[in-house]
C-alpha cells in the first residue's frame, strides 16, 4: 500500500487499513472484528474511520464519536488524511471555554490528587501538604455520610488543600466544600444547577471520547480521564486506556484542567505527565504505602517538577 497519507476514502478497505496502520501502535487496545453495517447512506470517511476504530478496540460509542469528528475534519480541510487523528475540539462539537453554563474555575495544574476513603485520611494527607484531595466515602447511612463530609471539610481548614467530595453533592453544598466529583452515572440524578449556583467546582470522570463529549456539555471545572492502567480497586466497564490514548484525549480537551487516574505510580509518572495532563490521581499508591506521608511528598514533588519542566519548555 502507498505511504501517501491522502487516501481516497471511497476506496473503503484501503482507507480503513491506512488508519489502522497509522495509529495501531499507539491507540489500539486489541483487535476486535468490525460489526458495523455497510450503510451506503453513510459518508465514506465516517464509515472507514468507524471501522478502523472498531478494529483497534474502541468501544462502539467511541468509534462513532471519532468517526463523526474525522468526517467533519475532512469536510473542514477539504481532504482525508489517514495519519491525522482528529484532535480539534470543534470537530467533536466542543465549544470554546468559558461558557454561560461553565462551573467555577480551578487550577489548571491540580498536582497530586489523593482519592481517600474517609475524613481521617483527608486530614492526614492535608497535613502532609497534598494539594488536591477527594473524599470517596462509601456508606448507605445518610447521617454517617453527612458527618464524614463535614469532618473532611473541617479537616482541610487552615491548609492549602482543595477538597472535592465524591458523589455526595448535597452534603458537599451543605458543608461548604471546595468542589464535587461525579461519575458519568451520576449526571442523570445530581442537580448540577444547584452545585453551580452554590459556587462549588465540578469534576467529572470520563473513560473515552463519547463520555468526554457528554461531560463537556456540562462545562465542568476539570475532567478526569482513565483508567490509564489496569486497576483492581474498581471494576471498570472499559479496558485500561493506555498512554497513547491519554495523549490524544489530553490534546482534544486541552482547554480543561485534566486529571489522569488509574494504576499510576512513581515509575509511570513521567509518561503520564508527558501526555499534557496537569494532575495525577492516586488511591493505592498512598493508601498502601508503608509511609504515606513520605510517598505523598515524593509524588507531589515529582508532579510539580514535571509540570514546571513542561511550562518552562513551552515558554521557550
Amino acid at each position: 500500500m502507498s505511504n501517501d497519507p491522502f487516501i481516497n476514502p471511497n476506496n473503503h478497505e484501503a482507507a480503513v487499513q491506512a488508519i489502522v496502520d497509522a495509529h495501531h501502535s499507539t491507540l489500539a487496545l486489541s483487535a476486535i472484528p468490525p460489526t458495523l453495517s455497510q450503510n451506503g447512506l453513510e459518508a465514506s470517511v465516517y464509515r472507514a474511520a468507524r471501522q478502523a476504530c472498531l478494529r483497534m478496540g474502541f468501544i462502539e460509542a467511541d468509534a462513532a464519536c471519532v468517526a463523526s469528528a474525522w468526517q467533519k475534519q475532512a469536510e473542514r480541510t477539504g481532504h482525508f488524511n489517514a495519519h491525522h487523528w482528529p484532535t480539534e475540539p470543534l470537530d467533536f462539537g466542543i465549544q470554546a471555554l468559558p461558557r454561560s453554563n461553565s462551573f467555577p474555575a480551578c487550577p489548571r495544574q491540580l498536582g497530586l490528587y489523593a482519592v481517600l476513603p474517609d475524613a481521617a485520611w483527608v486530614a492526614r494527607m492535608a497535613r502532609a501538604g497534598v494539594p488536591t484531595l477527594q473524599l470517596r466515602f462509601k456508606s448507605d447511612d445518610p447521617a454517617a455520610i453527612s458527618r464524614e463530609v463535614q469532618a473532611a471539610v473541617q479537616a482541610v481548614q487552615g491548609t492549602d488543600a482543595l477538597l472535592f467530595i465524591n458523589d455526595h453533592w448535597q452534603e458537599a453544598i451543605a458543608a461548604g466544600a471546595y468542589g464535587v466529583h461525579l461519575g458519568q452515572e451520576d449526571l442523570g440524578t445530581a442537580n448540577l444547577d444547584a452545585i453551580r449556583q452554590a459556587g462549588l467546582r465540578l469534576g467529572l470522570s470520563t473513560h473515552g471520547y463519547a463520555e468526554m463529549c457528554l461531560a463537556d456539555t456540562h462545562a465542568p471545572s476539570y475532567m478526569a480521564m482513565g483508567a490509564v492502567f489496569p486497576t483492581t480497586l474498581k471494576r471498570m466497564k472499559t479496558a485500561a486506556q493506555g498512554t497513547g490514548r491519554l495523549h490524544a484525549y489530553a490534546q482534544l480537551l486541552r482547554e480543561y484542567p485534566l486529571v489522569a487516574i488509574g494504576g499510576i505510580d512513581m515509575t509511570r509518572l513521567p509518561e503520564v505527565m508527558a501526555s499534557g495532563v496537569g494532575s495525577v490521581a492516586v488511591v493505592r499508591a498512598l493508601i498502601a504505602a508503608k509511609d504515606p506521608e513520605a510517598e505523598a511528598r515524593r509524588l507531589s514533588d515529582a508532579i510539580h517538577g514535571l509540570n514546571h519542566r513542561k511550562h518552562t519548555k513551552s515558554a521557550l
